[in-house]
């Protein structure tokens, strides 16, 4: 994909996203919502960072299967089941992100959710991306 990370001087400065991203591509991907699930359908790990490094891989492996990189996220959404101890993690998180996912970041947002289709999950990410 070819992209442009924009980061406006006159918003906070972005940690573990970017404001906008323009993508420029002739596919779109999207990418359903996972959860810490193993190759069996069980949610593996039990800590937040745990979690979000299975769901983070899950996407990625969607994502590659459909053709695309990393690279090619345009926007990804992390629903949480607590925020709280979700900023608690970020350093942690954000160093899963850099070495599965690399250091440029899509648009993000993260949601506070009640609970997710799998009980047990913490975080589910789901997202799209642009490919050339």
């Amino acid at each position: 994909m070819s992209s442009e990370r924009v980061n406006p001087p006159g918003l906070s400065p972005p940690a573990g996203f970017t404001h906008a991203v323009v993508a420029r591509g002739s596919r779109v991907v999207f990418l359903a919502g996972q959860t810490a699930l193993d190759g069996e359908g069980k949610v593996v790990g039990e800590s937040v960072p745990e979690q979000f490094e299975r769901a983070l891989a899950n996407l990625l492996a969607a994502l590659t299967a459909a053709g695309g990189t990393a690279a090619d996220l345009a926007r990804v959404t992390v629903y949480a089941t607590d925020v709280a101890a979700y900023r608690a993690h970020a350093p942690e998180l954000g160093r899963v992100w850099r070495r599965l996912a690399g250091r440029d970041y899509p648009a993000m947002a993260v949601v506070g959710v009640v609970r997710l289709w799998d009980e047990e999950a913490l975080v589910e990410l789901d997202g799209f991306a642009v490919l050339p």
